[in-house]
């Protein structure tokens, strides 16, 4: 393999229903940032149903160029549809660097173009920075989640990584950059198309999803079940959500779905109340680009306070409702 062929970032997009998956905006401004510094383009690869409206929205984010693929046979997700009609962009396209969102349909298509390409890929990460010869470090948690670990493909092309929504920055929106739009010619093996979408039901969510909470209130260990009431008026309180850590979730006293961590969630809030939570790198891996922590634990050892802007060693199921009182004070009730 000679490596030197291989140029240019890929994000591969993802869409459902013609909406973009915020983490596609977010690897656009990670990619706009690794192209700048290895002198390199940054290319958009898109496929779907009617999606080339979309097409302005990736440029004005990021991208020099974007690949669209358009075909009914995409209009939703399935593995061996988006499989082949995006691995013959990156097949004769040979780029130096792809990046996929580690979302449920990122997390089952990388692995398969990965090994289509005979190339490597690191799962999960979020932390990724490049050499100006194009060399890309990749940190993820490992051994789990007891170390970070930074990896690097230097033998295999491309240099392939799926990163967790919410981990890296979206650039600013720019009208005015200029793209070029090229339309993929899609060609399908319909033998191999074993599967087809009969219906789609969606389930209905009331709650506001933690990755979009400006103000997270996350129990910890240190919160029993009885107080957990009080964290959601707090919550209330500050218009914000409720999240929780591993234990909590393990537990069973609130749903997988609040779980802020390693294998759970990668929050960026602009208020995260870390309470009764001790800091474990599982745990601060998902929330340590929150804009301001306030930690409070009974440990004034906690690993939390290491990350946290403002720390109170105590016990937070008393502080919580002093807390409440007075933001009502201060509304005025």
């Amino acid at each position: 393999m000679n490596i030197e062929e291989y140029r240019h970032v890929y994000v591969i997009v993802e869409q459902r229903e013609g909406i973009l998956h915020p983490v596609s905006l977010q690897l656009l401004g990670k990619g706009r940032e690794i192209a700048d510094t290895t002198a390199s383009k940054l290319i958009a690869v898109l496929v779907g149903e009617n999606v080339s409206g979309l097409t302005k929205e990736l440029i004005y984010h990021g991208a020099d160029i974007v690949y669209v693929g358009e075909s009914a046979l995409l209009k939703h997700y399935l593995t061996e549809n988006y499989l082949q009609a995006i691995y013959p962009v990156l097949r004769d396209h040979k780029p130096n660097i792809v990046l996929v969102g580690a979302t449920s349909i990122g997390r089952d298509l990388a692995p398969r173009l990965a090994a289509k390409l005979n190339t490597g890929l690191t799962a999960d990460c979020t932390r990724l920075s490049v050499t100006p010869e194009g060399s890309l470090y990749m940190t993820r948690p490992a051994f789990g989640g007891n170390l970070m670990a930074t990896i690097i493909c230097p033998d295999h092309r491309p240099q392939m990584s799926t990163v967790r929504p919410g981990v890296m920055h979206v650039m600013p929106r720019d009208e005015k950059r200029q793209g070029v739009v090229v339309n993929i010619p899609l060609s399908f093996d319909q033998s191999r198309l074993k599967v087809s979408v009969i219906d789609v039901k969606k389930e209905k969510v009331n709650k506001t999803k933690i990755e979009d909470a400006k103000v997270l209130v996350s129990a910890g260990r240190g919160i029993p079940k009885e107080k957990l009431e009080s964290l959601e008026t707090l919550a209330q309180e500050l218009k914000g959500s409720v999240s929780a850590s591993r234990a909590v979730v393990d537990a069973g006293l609130l749903d997988a779905s609040r779980q802020v961590g390693q294998t759970g969630k990668t929050v960026r809030p602009d208020v995260y109340f870390a309470l009764g939570i001790s800091g474990a790198i599982q745990h601060v891996a998902g929330m340590e680009e929150s804009k301001l922590i306030i930690a409070v634990n009974k440990d004034k050892t906690a690993p939390i306070f290491g990350v946290a802007d403002l720390g109170f060693v105590g016990d937070a199921t008393k502080l919580v409702p002093a807390i409440i009182d007075e933001i009502r004070r201060q509304k005025g009730q």
